[in-house]
């Protein structure tokens, strides 16, 4: 992993998109809970193919700013460039534009994890959940 490691996404905002419908608000615009899974979907397109076998990365922060609507039926794009690795974190700037205007950046940090160290410590809470 190394600075400099680009991905992106993009959609086309529909209804099912929109602040109503994510229960983010009542404007019929794209959602901000949305915005976020676009950029967090353009990290993963960043570094996700460059993982070793048996390893994923994990969100584990997010700053961001969502500046401007974007109407349902406009396309959407989602960036994210890494911008920062220490060690097992990699640090993303993350920014989004609809066809007319930037709509929103900032920062996203996510963590390489073992997904079998992950999937156990997981299930270990589960086991202290039901324990109560």
């Amino acid at each position: 992993m190394k600075p400099g490691l680009k991905g992106s996404t993009e959609i086309m905002v529909g209804t099912r998109d929109t602040a109503p419908h994510v229960g983010s608000g009542k404007i019929k615009v794209l959602a901000t809970p949305v915005l976020v899974m676009l950029l967090e979907e353009a990290a993963l397109n960043a570094v996700e193919g460059l993982l070793p076998a048996g390893h994923q990365t994990v969100g584990t922060r997010l700053d961001v700013s969502h500046t401007a609507a974007t109407p349902v039926g406009m396309r959407v794009y989602a960036h994210a460039e890494v911008s920062k690795v220490e060690g097992r974190k990699l640090v993303f700037r993350v920014w989004a534009e609809d066809a007319v205007e930037k709509i929103g950046e900032g920062i996203h940090e996510r963590i390489i994890v073992n997904v079998e160290r992950f999937d156990q410590r997981t299930q270990h809470k589960v086991a202290l959940t039901f324990k109560k």
